[in-house]
C-alpha cells in the first residue's frame, strides 16, 4: 500500500524512479509521480493519475535531468485519485517537496493552524501538511537569503516538525537548496536504504533495489537518514548520530522477474514446491523427530509452559491462523484461540498469563497485526512473527519469530506465502507436540509427511488444465459457495477469498455441515459449490453436505484424491489432487483453487496481479 523510491548519485534520477516504481506497482496504487532536482535551483514534479504507464507518458515528454528524487506510488485515503492529490507535494513555494507513506492522524488540526497563517492548500491528502509544516519551519531559521541551511540544521527542523505528528510515516524529502542530499525518516512504516560506492537508494521496501545494489539498511522507527551520493548518516531522535548495519540483500532479480510467466500470480502458484522447501530447510530433525527454529528467543522451557497460544492475523493469514489452531490442538494438546487483528486491538478479550502470541502477516508491515501485536506485548505477553519480510516492521517490533523464506510475492493475491505460513503452522504443531506428549515414531513419520510435501504440490500443479476447464464453465456466473470441513474449512474460506479478490465474483467460504443451518437457501442452478473433500475422518459427512446440494440442483465441484471413485457419481467436475496426510491436505487442496480464481478472473477480463482497491502491504487500518 503506497510505495517510496528515491536515488541520489551521478546517473539520472528519473531512470531509477521509474524502474522503481514499478516494481512497487504489486503493493496496491491509484497514482504516481516524481519528483527530481531539474538543475540547482529548481525541484521538477511529474506526476499523474491511474497507472504507472501514464506516468512514463508524461515524463517521455518531459523528463527531469536531475541526479537527486524521489518517487511515489499513492494508494488513496485523504482525497480521490487525481492528479492534486497525487504524490509528490511540495510546500507553498516549492522549496521542500515530500513523499509519505502512512496516514497523519492530526492533519486537520495542522491543517486548520497553517490555514490561519495564510498558507493555501492544493490537494486534500495529510502528506501536504508535512511539506507546508517543513516549509514554514525552514522559513524561521537563521540563515541568509544566498546560503543553504546546513545538514545538522536540516535534521534539527525535520524532528521538529516530525515530533508534532501523530500517526505513522515513512517519508522522503527534499529541499530545493540542498539538491545533494535526501532526508529520510520512518515512525511505523519501512523504508529501506540501497548503499553503494557513489550512490544511495531508498525504498520502500527491498525489491526496487534489486540489480542496484547488494548492500542495504533497514531504519527502524524514529530514525532519520541523510542520504548523499557519496555518504550516508543516520540519527535518532533520543540518541543522536547512530552507527548503521548494513546488511546483505537476499533478493536475486530473477525473484522480482516475470521470467515464462504471464503474471506473478502464476509464477508464485508454480513457485510453491521451491518455497515450501526453503520453508522448511533446516528446520526439521529426524534425530530428534522434531523442528528446529532458531530465532524463537525462548527456551525449549520456557515454550514448555506455555498454556494457551494465541494467533492474529488478517486475511489470507488470518486463513493460515485457523488451520494453524487445528494443526497445533490436534498434535501438541495446547488450546489455541485464533483472533482478528483489527478487533483484537481494540477488544480487551482476558488473556491468560501464560499464553504465547505469534502475529502472522506476509509483509510484516500490516497495521492491524502490528498494532494488536504491540497491545499484548504492552500486556507482558511473549510476542512471535511468522512473516516473509526481513527487516519489517513486525520482525522488529516481535520478541522473536520465524521468518517464512518465501521470497518476494508479488501478486496482491496471496498464493506461496500462504501455502508456507501453513508449512511453518505444521512446524510448530510438531514442535510443541514433541514438547508435549507427541512420541518419537509419531515425530519422525509426522517430518516424513512435510518432507514429501513439495512432491505432492508439484503434482498438484498438474490440476491447472482440470480447474481451468472448469474455469471457463463456470467464468459468468455471479456467487460462488465454498465448502470443506475440519483442516480444509479455512481452505474454503481462502479459495472463496482469492476469487472474490481477482475475479470480483461474490463467494463465500462455509464449514459443509453449516449448509442446513442457512446457506443452502443460496443453491441454484447458476451457484456452483466447491466442495473441499479429500478422503479423511470427515470425507462421508461432506459427502452427505455435497448431496444435499446435489438434491437442490445446484452444480458441484469436488476437489478430491485420485483414488477417489465414488465421487464422480454425484459431483458436476471433479479435480484431482495427490493423498496426503490429513494435517498437510490444505497445503495441497489450496492449488486447484488459486488456479480456478486465477483462470475465471484471466478469462473475465481482470488484472489479475493488481485486482482493484486492493494492495499488497495494508499500512492504514
Amino acid at each position: 500500500m503506497c510505495g517510496i523510491v528515491g536515488y541520489v548519485g551521478n546517473s539520472r534520477a528519473a531512470d531509477f524512479l521509474l524502474e522503481g516504481l514499478r516494481r512497487l506497482e504489486y503493493r496496491g496504487y491509484d497514482s504516481a509521480g516524481i519528483a527530481a532536482m531539474d538543475n540547482y535551483d529548481d525541484i521538477h514534479i511529474v506526476k499523474s493519475a491511474g497507472r504507472i504507464a501514464a506516468l512514463a507518458d508524461q515524463l517521455a515528454l518531459e523528463m527531469p535531468i536531475g541526479s537527486t528524487g524521489i518517487g511515489h506510488t499513492r494508494w488513496a485515503t485523504h482525497g480521490p485519485a487525481t492528479q492534486a492529490n497525487a504524490h509528490p507535494h511540495a510546500g507553498p513555494s516549492g522549496e521542500v517537496v515530500v513523499v509519505h507513506n502512512g496516514v497523519i492522524e492530526n492533519y486537520a488540526a495542522l491543517k486548520t493552524r497553517l490555514q490561519q497563517k495564510g498558507y493555501i492548500f492544493r490537494s486534500d491528502t495529510d502528506t501536504e501538511v508535512i511539506a507546508y509544516m517543513l516549509e514554514d519551519a525552514l522559513k524561521q531559521l537563521p540563515i541568509g537569503s544566498c546560503q543553504a541551511p546546513s545538514d545538522e540544521e536540516l535534521v534539527a527542523l525535520v524532528q521538529t516538525v516530525l515530533a508534532k505528528l501523530q500517526g505513522t510515516y515513512g517519508v522522503g524529502i527534499l529541499f530545493r537548496s540542498r539538491p545533494d542530499l535526501i532526508i529520510a525518516a520512518r515512525l511505523g512504516s519501512p523504508l529501506v536504504i540501497g548503499v553503494s560506492e557513489d550512490a544511495h537508494y531508498l525504498a520502500s521496501d527491498a525489491s526496487p533495489l534489486v540489480g542496484y545494489t547488494e548492500k542495504i539498511v533497514y531504519l527502524t522507527d524514529h530514525q532519520i537518514a541523510l542520504l548523499k551520493a557519496d555518504s550516508l548518516q543516520i540519527a535518532h531522535r533520543d540518541l543522536g548520530e547512530v552507527a548503521h548495519s548494513v546488511e546483505k540483500l537476499e533478493i536475486a532479480s530473477g525473484d522480482v522477474e516475470l521470467g515464462e510467466f504471464e503474471h506473478y500470480m502464476l509464477k508464485e502458484i508454480f513457485e510453491q514446491p521451491q518455497s515450501l522447501e526453503n520453508a522448511m530447510r533446516g528446520r526439521l530433525s529426524l534425530d530428534n523427530a522434531t523442528a528446529v527454529f532458531g530465532g524463537l528467543n525462548l527456551s525449549p522451557q520456557e515454550l514448555r509452559s506455555v498454556d494457551r497460544i494465541l494467533l492474529t492475523a488478517c486475511g489470507t493469514s488470518w486463513h493460515a491462523a485457523m488451520v494453524g489452531e487445528y494443526m497445533i490442538e490436534e498434535m501438541a494438546r495446547i488450546p489455541v484461540e485464533v483472533e482478528y487483528a483489527s478487533e483484537l486491538r481494540y477488544r480487551n478479550p482476558p488473556v491468560p498469563q501464560r499464553t504465547l502470541v505469534f502475529g502472522i502477516t506476509q509483509s510484516g508491515e500490516t497495521a492491524d497485526t502490528l498494532a494488536a501485536l504491540r497491545e499484548m506485548k504492552r500486556k507482558g505477553h511473549p510476542t512471535l512473527a511468522i512473516c516473509n519480510v526481513v527487516g519489517s516492521s513486525i520482525a522488529q517490533e516481535a520478541d522473536g519469530g520465524i521468518y517464512l523464506h518465501a521470497g518476494p510475492e508479488v501478486g496482491v493475491a496471496s498464493t506461496k506465502a500462504f501455502t508456507s505460513q501453513l508449512a511453518i503452522m505444521a512446524m510448530l504443531g510438531l514442535y510443541f507436540g514433541r514438547l508435549n506428549h507427541l512420541s518419537f515414531d509419531q515425530g519422525y513419520r509426522m517430518i516424513q509427511a512435510l518432507q514429501a510435501l513439495p512432491d505432492a504440490v508439484r503434482q498438484a500443479l498438474n490440476t491447472r488444465e482440470q480447474a481451468k476447464k472448469v474455469a471457463e464453465k463456470y467464468q459468468a456466473v455471479n456467487n460462488f459457495l465454498y465448502l470443506g470441513r475440519y483442516f480444509n474449512f479455512p481452505v474454503a474460506l481462502e479459495g472463496a477469498l482469492k476469487l472474490k479478490e481477482i475475479s470480483y465474483i461474490h463467494a463465500e467460504g462455509y464449514p459443509a455441515a453449516e449448509l442446513k443451518h442457512g446457506p443452502i437457501a443460496l443453491v441454484d442452478e447458476n451457484t456452483p459449490s466447491v466442495f473441499i473433500m479429500p478422503q479423511g475422518v470427515v470425507y462421508d459427512k461432506v459427502m452427505s453436505n455435497l448431496q444435499e446440494i446435489k438434491a437442490r440442483g445446484g452444480p458441484v465441484i469436488a476437489i478430491a484424491n485420485e483414488d477417489d471413485h465414488e465421487i464422480e457419481k454425484y459431483a458436476d467436475d471433479v479435480i484431482r489432487i495427490p493423498k496426503v496426510e490429513e494435517f498437510l491436505q490444505p497445503i495441497v487442496s489450496v492449488i486447484p483453487l488459486q488456479f480456478i480464481a486465477y483462470h475465471i478472473a484471466l478469462l473475465r477480463g481482470c488484472d489479475v496481479d493488481k485486482p482493484r482497491n486492493l494492495a499488497k502491504s495494508v499500512t492504514v487500518e
